[in-house]
């Protein structure tokens, strides 16, 4: 792998570890998982720095998911400044093509070279700064914008890795296969696989009821030689969340960070994920992150 230095791999220099979030097809939760993922970071220790980038240039939903509708991107004599979803603290950088939209339902009707001009944008012009993880919020399946983030990510190879997100149904699990046989194509080590919507914790007694199929995830796992990081299942408190988030001039007082993370630990889901974050970053060092 090359190690040439180039824009994107200078303004990455201070970003220690990479992890794309990939989905073999849509609606299986991905992006909740990514924004799960980055605010779970971010709560692994009051010095963690986390970045998530939204590279699901024709579908974005973190901008709505950590309560960022309506921000805007400024730019600096050193590059375009991230929205900081913490406020102040500047600890949880996000970046989207949603907040480059006039309106928020605008289309994004791009072909390939515009697509991969935009992800190189977002990976050279924005200032990251130091960031423990960078999470990649990637569009379903194996397209343009994958094969963009891995040649221009070339020169840093070494620092990404991927958690793979399906549901236990056998055709979304058909579709992780290429999701695996792409991240071995392009030798990217996977942290492993998390199962979502396995199951309905019932918003009464908490009781979760298996709806659909489960294990499946579990079962590709072990066949496929991957770490199993745990199953999700349906949360109507996180999806209220998620759906209806707003962000919060004014932290709750309890909350070190912001609102949004502090109504994020009351869900269900949270010390489930925990879990998935501590076995994801038992293959990833990163020093002085927790």
């Amino acid at each position: 792998m090359t190690t040439e230095s180039t824009p994107v791999s200078r303004r990455l220099s201070d970003v220690k570890h990479i992890v794309l979030v990939l989905s073999g097809k849509g609606g299986v939760g991905k992006s909740s998982v990514a924004a799960q993922l980055a605010l779970s970071l971010y709560d692994s220790s009051p010095t963690a720095k986390v970045g998530i980038l939204d590279v699901d240039l024709t579908g974005p939903s973190i901008p709505r998911m950590l309560g960022l509708d309506g921000h805007g991107v400024h730019q600096s004599s050193t590059g375009w400044v991230p929205v900081y979803a913490d406020g102040s603290d500047a600890r949880l950088a996000c970046m989207s093509v949603g907040f480059l939209l006039k309106n928020k339902g605008d289309s994004v009707v791009w072909r390939g070279p515009k697509k991969n001009a935009m992800i190189r944008q977002f990976l050279s012009d924005v200032r990251w700064g130091e960031l423990d993880y960078l999470v990649v919020d990637t569009p379903p399946g194996t397209s343009d914008e994958h094969l963009s983030l891995i040649e221009h990510l070339a020169p840093i190879h070494s620092r990404i890795s991927a958690v793979v997100v399906s549901t236990p149904q056998a055709v979304a699990l058909l579709d992780v296969m290429k999701c695996l046989s792409f991240t071995k194509t392009v030798n990217v080590p996977v942290l492993g696989l998390v199962e979502n919507m396995s199951g309905y914790v019932c918003p009464c007694c908490g009781e979760i009821t298996n709806i659909f199929s489960t294990g499946g995830g579990e079962e590709l796992a072990r066949r496929e030689q991957i770490p199993f990081l745990g199953s999700l299942p349906v949360d109507s408190e996180l999806v209220t969340l998620l759906d209806a988030a707003e962000s919060s001039e004014t932290p709750d007082p309890e909350s070190t960070s912001f609102g949004i993370l502090h109504r994020y630990k009351k869900t269900r889901t949270y010390p489930l994920f925990q879990e998935i974050v501590r076995k994801a970053m038992e293959g990833v060092s990163v020093p002085g992150s927790g």
